[in-house]
């Protein structure tokens, strides 16, 4: 494929401000070319710090989505999930008695509540022993921390046998600025210190994302407020399409492969719903995805058809709400099918594979190179009975 260098158009605001067009996985199309191949050709595996995996997919490290149940599941059937380490899996014996409330209360109760449950104490005992819970049943145990959590709990984690640690917060970069008594998480000292691998996140810039590979990260971690259940854009203004973030993130990805003949995955993460986002994400750039509302829809999942963002019980801002996403299957109907459902929302395997074969990628290195396209009709073009009778795609 013939890369061409497009120049950078901006669009004037007003007198001394200009801004540069951004899309959303909404608005693009991917086409076809001239070839097409079986879908059982395609090949979707990719690794994450020296673990392969089959499915370029990541259940996210929010409460209703993993615990130690999911976590072992998801490793079974060839993908993964990473466990919220500042979580109620860590602060309470037994979680279940918390999510039954949490699934329970009244929307006007709801942040009052999470402010009140997760301000028990994380216990460093309940860190071990959740990993070692997956790591006994031959699980794959990744496990996630802000960048404070990180520091305060990061050698307990490798000690307690982690295969992975991701780092996420609403925005990292290794330009953090802290108050004079504070002193921040140096995260190119903690890559090299740490004995496993640690992803790092999240960015949604080119710059940043170079940054972060110079760090020492064995991924990086794209999206900012794309989320079902965040509300970090409404609530600070902040974020950029997920379809323009990925390109210019997996821009800096080549980049630095090209620099030092190391590739490191990036992860589009959030905002994916269905299974023709998934394709959309990894077209754009994305070596993998992470996603959360979808896997919560999932019997096993410990929500309760329940779902709710990792910035949700902030004591002093919240960022997320509870959004109730239902249960429409088990988690190898969503993840590897046979579908239950025609909204592309069951069998994500299936439809990567699928829309591999009609696109005639072989591998996810060539699902990066097809063409993309602007198509903001894509998703309502022909579609009006489906929408009145809330059908299909008209859901």
């Amino acid at each position: 494929m013939v890369l061409e260098w497009v120049k950078r158009v901006d669009i004037v605001i007003g007198r001394g401000k200009s801004a540069r067009r951004a899309y959303g996985i909404d608005e693009i199309a991917l086409v076809p070319g001239r070839r097409t191949l079986d879908p059982q050709l395609a090949d979707t595996s990719w690794e994450i710090g020296g673990i392969q995996r089959e499915i370029p997919m990541i259940a996210s490290a929010m409460d209703g989505v993993v615990d130690v149940e999911m976590a072992v599941r998801l490793s079974e059937m060839g993908a993964l999930g990473v466990l919220n380490l500042e979580g109620i899996q860590t602060r309470y014996e037994d979680p279940n008695p918390i999510l039954d409330q949490i699934s329970k209360v009244e929307v006007t109760g709801f942040v009052t509540l999470m402010q009140k449950l997760y301000a028990e104490p994380i216990k460093p005992e309940l860190i071990q022993r959740r990993i070692q819970e997956i790591k006994a049943r031959g699980g794959i145990a990744a496990v996630s921390a802000t960048p404070a959590g990180a520091s305060q709990f990061g050698q307990a984690v490798a000690a307690a046998g982690a295969d992975l640690f991701f780092i996420q917060a609403t925005v990292v970069s290794t330009a953090h600025l802290a108050p004079e008594a504070i002193a921040p998480l140096d995260l190119a000292q903690f890559c090299q210190d740490m004995p496993i691998p640690v992803i790092l996140g999240n960015c949604v810039t080119y710059d940043v994302t170079l940054d972060l590979l110079q760090a020492g990260a064995a991924a990086v971690l794209v999206g900012i407020g794309p989320g079902a259940a965040c509300t970090s854009r409404g609530v600070l203004g902040v974020g950029v399409p997920q379809a323009t973030a990925i390109a210019d993130c997996a821009a800096a990805r080549d980049e630095f492969f090209a620099q030092t003949g190391r590739y490191i995955p990036i992860i589009a993460d959030g905002g994916l719903v269905t299974g023709g986002d998934v394709c959309k994400c990894i077209a754009c750039g994305a070596d993998a995805i992470m996603m959360g509302s979808p896997f919560a829809r999932a019997q096993e999942a410990p929500g309760r058809g329940f779902h709710w963002g990792m910035a949700t019980p902030s004591p002093v801002l919240p960022r997320g709400t509870r959004i109730n996403v239902g249960t429409t299957g088990t988690l190898e109907q969503i993840l590897r099918g046979p579908a239950q459902l025609d909204d592309g929302t069951h069998n994500f395997l299936g439809a990567l594979k699928t829309s591999m074969g009609t696109l005639g990628a072989k591998d996810l290195r060539e699902m990066q190179q097809v063409e993309v396209i602007i198509a903001p009709s894509l998703l309502t073009e022909g579609k009006v009975y489906q929408k009145a009778q809330k059908l299909g795609m008209g859901k």
